[in-house]
């Protein structure tokens, strides 16, 4: 592909690298569905009260902050470290590659709702997206919904039980632990910037 770039102005090179990025994130959002009996499914199947919220593609955190007068973010973790197996494939990266992994718990109203695990790939922390590894307890959705040149692959979700590592950490905060949490996840994808963003759902959400 650089020798072919090569062959054009520097002006018309930035945009047929864009189209380029452009033309790969479609593939891999065309891709990212599951295939394995132990993979994430494409609808929550008796999520019950979860259910609406799982399937919303908008913005949690626009959603978030209508329901609850006082919404915040906490910050629990930002480090750089090797993301799992499975997520380094959703992101069509290296095993060993090092990512920044962000994880947050939201709350509404003083109680957690929604703990976050964010995987942000070092290539991404670039251009647009270069401050996201600064959030801070600013929320990751609210910039990257703003930007309406970003795109998102199809959500996937799964019923999470104890054993699972997204659960463990998700409730390590929790005096009371359910049974079982519901979680979601999705790419997206800016050029040739990705971010896998993962969602897990608590049982104060649902509460009256």
């Amino acid at each position: 592909m650089a020798f072919l770039l090569g062959m054009f102005r520097p002006e018309d090179r930035r945009v047929l690298t864009l189209l380029l990025c452009a033309i790969i994130a479609d593939v891999k959002i065309n891709k990212s569905s599951p295939s394995s009996p132990n993979s994430w499914i494409k609808k929550p199947f008796l999520a019950h009260a979860y259910h609406a919220w799982l399937i919303d593609d908008g913005s949690l955190t626009a959603r978030l902050q209508q329901r609850y007068r006082d919404f915040s973010v906490k910050t629990f973790m930002v480090k750089h470290a090797k993301p799992s197996q499975e997520e380094s494939g959703l992101l069509h990266m290296p095993n060993a590659a090092s990512v920044l992994i962000r994880e947050v718990l939201l709350y509404g109203n003083g109680r957690p709702v929604v703990f976050a695990h964010s995987i942000l790939p070092r290539s991404s922390l670039r251009g647009e997206w270069r401050g996201l590894g600064r959030l801070g307890n600013k929320p990751l959705g609210a910039t990257l919904f703003a930007n309406p040149k970003v795109k998102r692959t199809p959500l996937n979700f799964k019923k999470l039980a104890a054993q699972h590592a997204l659960y463990q950490a998700a409730t390590r905060g929790l005096t009371e632990k359910p049974e079982y949490l519901w979680a979601r996840r999705s790419v997206f994808s800016l050029n040739c910037a990705n971010i896998l963003v993962t969602e897990v759902f608590l049982p104060e959400l649902i509460k009256a």
